[in-house]
């Protein structure tokens, strides 16, 4: 037994909402001590951004836009090496606590306590043996380094030093391809395998990286293409280096790991769906829970708050109806409108990133009203690579903070011609302007400590990054997006499917639901075809209780608002208020609430 620095103690109660920071921040009690507190706690700050960057480069640099860390592919999964990171993390949360929050100003006391909650909330899934489920077909490091390839995503290949600190990853895969491998192998023996489904899912995209030559390999196809300005020394020397590591490297490789998964883990794969199936089950899925939502949610909980948003959005569709010329059945109303094609008016992949564009420029011309902080990097429109977009979701990645990409939204296209309009209005306002862009944008603008500022695709970031998403689908009332019937249908029909993810993956996670049941559950309550449920289930069978991180930050963040609104009166300001939610960058919710109360409460 240990007991709490009393600054660390004050930082737990704020995450359990047991304890409320006065208004008037603490005294800095002396210069001195202050500036020592400073400089110790920036040094703990860097410390973990930079053992975050080294255990899983591609999901805590590369994908949050920090290209210092793309020539390392981080072998996270590795047994040796998660328990060194688990180790440094007790470290650092000791080290922490010799920090004296009450000398520290307000921005340090915020950054104290989120780098408290960020080690807190890692340890918690120290326990849970993740690393043996290191593949999905929704999220894969061989498939991720295959979309590098374009460079067009997160890892742009420009200049000689990119195209090397690709190479460099291409040259670790091999390795962490066996060691996943290893993992698995280890989950047969502890019962810690994937559903049966994920199993055939995954496979083909597998199957699809390997070629018939090296030269047709996706990962050689960065040397059919170099960039005119490289010299005839470098684009010769890259080439053989691209061919070697994939021919002796990792075509191998991809031929263990397919026929490892055809031949041991596919009879071995498990017939049940959900979380609470794995041995420690339900104590993981609660985890899972408390991690992606920042609340000690009981599944049964949101699960009851999900039946109950999805007849609070039905309700409102059904009064839309009439406005779309609809006059049938309530509960029809999903399926009728996914069989109106007069809806589909695309002839090409261009004319949709055309109508996107036109979006953006409506966004942008009404944004100054509600925003005062808008980033000035650009959003671009690419559409999801062919390699994954059959099992791919609409989504975004950040800019690089340096400036060497942009921040991409990436329209998932499987066929323009069916493409519908009657979603892209809110998809937009999510993926791009003013969702995830203008909140990961910022954050590169901002001086932060950089694991504050590189925080947007952190699984434990969700309820903020994924609740401000969705929130800002909601604005589109404000912003005069929803005048047009269709596209407000498409903002219910929306916010009506992150409903219904509460109640689909606690059922499969908590309840017992069947795979079989949960798309029947969805198909009928989205008026979706079974094959596009089904690709959504997937999903969330794989990312247990991620999907619950959407509808729970939006409601907290739509709470928020409600109680300035009240609180404030006339006095309330759209801008204002956003200033406080993401002026000061990613906030787990309870932190959140704690600084939009002092807002309210100083404003008054």
């Amino acid at each position: 037994m240990f007991r709490l620095r009393t600054s660390v103690l004050i930082a737990s109660l704020m995450l359990a909402g047991t304890y409320t920071l006065p208004v008037q921040a603490v005294p800095v009690a002396t210069n001195a001590k202050a500036s020592a507190a400073q400089k110790q706690l920036a040094k703990l700050a860097a410390a973990f951004h930079t053992a975050r960057c080294k255990f899983d480069p591609l999901l805590f640099a590369t994908a949050n836009g920090d290209s210092r860390y793309n020539d390392q592919l981080g072998l996270a999964i590795s047994p040796k090496v998660r328990a060194e990171q688990f180790t440094l993390y007790r470290a650092l949360q000791k080290q922490l606590m010799s920090v004296h929050r009450d000398q520290l100003g307000a921005q340090d006391q915020l950054t104290y306590d989120l780098l408290a909650y960020e080690l807190n909330n890692a340890m918690q899934l120290e326990s849970f043996p993740e690393h043996l489920l290191p593949l999905n077909q929704f999220d894969n490091v061989p498939s991720t380094l295959a979309n590098y390839a374009g460079g067009t995503g997160s890892q742009p290949l420009d200049t000689v030093k990119q195209q090397q600190d690709y190479l460099s990853r291409l040259n670790q895969l091999p390795r962490w391809i066996d060691q996943a491998i290893a993992n698995m192998k280890e989950g047969m023996r502890s019962g810690v395998v994937q559903p049966k489904a994920i199993t055939v899912a995954m496979l083909p995209q597998f199957q699809n990286l390997r070629a018939a030559s090296p030269e047709t390999s996706i990962y050689y196809s960065p040397a059919t293409r170099f960039p005119a300005s490289f010299s005839e020394a470098d684009k010769k020397r890259l080439s053989a280096a691209y061919l070697k590591v994939v021919s002796t490297g990792i075509a191998p490789a991809l031929t263990r790991l397919v026929n490892f998964l055809q031949n041991e883990y596919l009879p071995a794969s498990r017939g049940s769906t959900g979380w609470s199936a794995l041995p420690n089950g339900t104590a993981w899925y609660a985890a899972r829970i408390k991690d992606s939502t920042n609340l000690p949610l009981a599944a049964d909980e949101v699960h009851a708050l999900g039946l109950k948003e999805v007849a609070r959005i039905q309700q409102q569709l059904t009064a839309l109806g009439p406005k779309l010329g609809y006059e049938g059945p309530e509960k029809q109303l999903p399926q009728w409108m996914r069989e109106q094609t007069r809806f589909n008016i695309f002839g090409s992949d261009e004319q949709v990133l055309d109508a996107y564009r036109a979006i953006y420029v409506q966004v942008q011309a009404k944004l100054p009203t509600y925003f005062s902080l808008i980033p000035k990097a650009k959003l671009e429109l690419h559409l999801e690579p062919e390699l994954t977009r059959a099992t791919a979701s609409d989504h975004y990645t950040p800019p690089a903070a340096d400036g060497s990409h942009p921040g991409v939204f990436w329209p998932v296209v499987n066929d323009p011609k069916k493409y519908s309009r009657v979603d892209m209005v809110s998809l937009f306002l999510h993926e791009g302007i003013p969702g995830h862009h203008l909140h990961a944008a910022l954050l590169k603008e901002v001086d932060l400590p950089d694991f504050r500022k590189f925080s947007t695709e952190n699984p434990n970031s969700a309820a903020y990054t994924e609740g401000w998403a969705l929130y800002s689908e909601t604005l589109g009332r404000e912003l005069g997006m929803y005048d047009d019937p269709v596209a407000y249908y498409g903002h219910l029909n929306a916010e009506l499917l992150r409903a219904a993810r509460l109640v689909v993956d606690t059922g499969m996670h908590a309840r017992g639901w069947s795979r079989e049941q949960a798309i029947t559950y969805l198909a009928d309550t989205l008026g979706w075809p079974e094959a596009r449920a089904r690709n959504q289930i997937e999903r969330y069978m794989v990312w247990p209780a991620q999907a619950l991180s959407y509808k729970i930050g939006s409601l907290k963040i739509l709470e928020l608002r409600a109680r300035a609104q009240q609180a404030l009166g006339d006095r309330f300001s759209y801008q204002k208020f956003h200033e406080v939610v993401i002026g000061d960058g990613t906030l787990p919710l309870p932190i959140l609430e704690q600084r939009v109360d002092r807002w309210i409460a100083t404003a008054k």
